[in-house]
């Protein structure tokens, strides 16, 4: 069965220290002290810090010592976003998508993929795929589908994996190839994907 799901969990992996007070406010947010890890990152973000804006952007997003606000975590995630994070630009694409505090814009959340997909984050990769596969944000079109998610596949992203079983064993955008089709189904069953599991089977040996 076609599976098109939409990534849309937050990265929580923390960026780089880049200036002194990254490191406490890094070690602070690990052991939960989240009001300290502000005291630390809100001054570097406020300078322009890109790997603290994304951290204070992250906060915000989940409401971890502060309250939940996505206003503010669109802000401080634009901000990181425009001096290249690419986590901050998958979430940021994510807001546009899901019309969080920004207003849904599917051409804006497509922007912010492919910025963060050119610098080979797979979910952005993935997503991006997507929005090609259904003519979200962008023209239909197939063949750049499979291009954007064979890059997120190769990064081992199960989704990805099995969207181009699928795409190979139907023929979306490319020549049906059941052999193709086997490889990438059983590379995403490896990982315990039950729908690829169960496209195994479907095709047989």
């Amino acid at each position: 069965m076609q599976r098109f799901v939409l990534v849309i969990a937050l990265l929580c992996a923390l960026a780089a220290p880049a200036r002194a007070g990254y490191d406490e406010g890094l070690a602070a947010y690990n052991r939960g002290d989240y009001a300290a890890a502000l005291r630390e990152w809100r001054p570097l973000a406020e300078q322009g810090n890109a790997d603290a804006q994304y951290n204070l952007g992250f906060m915000y997003h989940y409401g971890e010592g502060v309250p939940q606000d996505d206003a503010e975590a669109a802000k401080w995630y634009r901000l990181a976003a425009e001096q290249g994070v690419a986590s901050a630009q998958f979430n940021l694409g994510i807001m546009y998508l899901r019309g969080e505090r920004v207003s849904q814009d599917y051409a804006e959340s497509a922007t912010w993929f492919r910025r963060a997909a050119d610098q080979g984050h797979a979910g952005a990769q993935y997503n991006l795929g997507l929005m090609y596969a259904i003519g979200e944000g962008v023209p239909q079109d197939d063949a750049e589908a499979v291009r954007w998610f064979r890059l997120a596949a190769v990064q081992g992203y199960i989704d990805a994996q099995y969207n181009l079983g699928f795409i190979y064993e139907n023929g979306r955008g490319v020549a049906v190839d059941l052999a193709e089709a086997r490889r990438w189904y059983q590379a995403a069953a490896d990982q315990g994907d039950a729908d690829a599991k169960a496209a195994l089977q479907r095709l047989g040996p």
